[in-house]
């Protein structure tokens, strides 16, 4: 079977630690780190490992577009809108990291395989990733009518990158628990913790479900969701059992990264480049299998 070769573009916290992740891919071969600072340890990391490296951003990769089949965008949802069109125009597959939602939004064990024939898609946000398989997983049980989550974080692992998107996390992870999770209002809150030593990513997913009376049939959904994601994110884990008050449930969650390049306790980090691996990876075998 064919490996598809990988490009990303933003050789950052994020961009550096998926490289890692595409490295154990058996379908995807890491190819091209691009960024914009000569000497940015991604550059320098993705150098050591004997890959291609591009300095001066999307314009040097669009002059060697032959070392690509699929593009990871690590960047900022501004710099995105650009990212984008450039590349789906050359018909370069882009899985966009960044909140600029210009592509459809992707989870991947709730709605993978209906947007693999996109040219663009969108992995929504770290906490996207982590509380909306669980919005679903209880909308599958009971229509749930309002979800919110509550994100949070070590200030530590929150970047540059992700400072800059604060406003379009919200405003994006809000749109998904409507449009991926099924819940008919969302809302998204992010908070940066600055203790010390830095706490693991914690999330919080409070659900008002219209039907009562399932409260069994929830939990095992949300436990079946949590193996699901496993799969990709072995840190993934509910911190307790899920709290039913009438029609309210609330679900709490840790995510312990895996340590690649970031901490443990950057499971905000990890679990976005994890999704993305993931969606890369099934991104490839259709391709392939589309081929036979």
């Amino acid at each position: 079977m064919k490996k598809y070769k990988v490009g990303i573009i933003g050789s950052g916290n994020i961009g550096t630690d998926l490289m890692y992740k595409v490295e154990r891919s058996d379908n995807l071969q890491m190819s091209v780190m691009v960024g914009i600072d000569p000497d940015s340890e991604g550059l320098r990391r993705a150098r050591d490992r004997g890959y291609e490296t591009i300095d001066n951003g999307i314009d040097g990769l669009l002059e060697r577009p032959e070392l690509v089949d699929i593009v990871y965008d690590a960047t900022t949802a501004k710099a995105h809108q650009y990212h984008s069109q450039k590349l789906t125009k050359i018909g370069k597959k882009v899985i966009d990291l960044t909140p600029a939602a210009i592509g459809p939004f992707v989870v991947p064990p709730v709605n993978l395989d209906e947007h693999l024939a996109e040219g663009d898609m969108n992995m929504v946000t770290c906490g996207g990733q982590a509380t909306i398989p669980i919005v679903h997983a209880i909308n599958q049980v009971a229509p749930v009518s309002y979800a919110e989550i509550v994100a949070t974080i070590s200030s530590k692992s929150a970047g540059p990158g992700t400072r800059a998107n604060i406003d379009e996390f919200t405003k994006t992870t809000s749109s998904a628990i409507e449009q991926v999770g099924g819940a008919k209002q969302g809302k998204a809150i992010i908070i940066l913790n600055p203790a010390e030593p830095p706490i693991m990513m914690r999330d919080t997913v409070h659900a008002l479900v219209e039907e009562d009376g399932k409260e069994e049939e929830i939990v095992a959904s949300i436990k079946n969701m949590i193996g699901q994601v496993n799969t990709y994110v072995p840190g993934y884990q509910l911190k307790g059992e899920p709290q039913f008050d009438g029609n309210k449930v609330t679900v709490f969650l840790e995510v312990e990264g895996e340590g690649d390049f970031f901490p443990p306790y950057s499971g905000n980090l990890d679990i976005m480049t994890a999704a993305a691996a993931k969606v890369g990876n099934e991104l490839a075998n259709q391709l392939n299998a589309a081929a036979i």
